[in-house]
């Protein structure tokens, strides 16, 4: 197997992973917070995504919300002032809107 097919195998593997850990996503948010969270603000940001960078976004993202999901699965082993309350998005890309 070539290095880039592996690479789309690892990056399909994180994408849906994600979308376990946030179903409320569509797939074109998915992919603008992916380009967010690696800090492509611009408006070609998404076009510009390089495949190492989606994979590395998306293995943060993942990391995050699988904290946040822990978090909010276990209540009492976080102190009530430091809880995680809100599961929304983070990005630019997910805004209260959902959109």
């Amino acid at each position: 197997m070539r290095p880039t097919e592996q690479l789309h195998i690892q990056l399909l593997e994180a994408l849906s992973q994600l979308t376990k850990l946030r179903p409320e996503w569509r797939l074109g948010q998915t992919v603008a917070n992916l380009a967010t969270t690696a800090g492509r603000m611009d408006a070609g940001g998404v076009w510009d995504l390089e495949d190492e960078e989606a994979l590395l976004a998306a293995r943060t993202l993942i990391a995050q919300y699988s904290q946040i999901d822990s978090n909010v699965a276990a209540p009492d082993a976080v102190p009530d002032g430091n809880r995680q309350t809100d599961s929304a998005p983070h990005t630019a890309f997910a805004g209260g809107d959902g959109r």
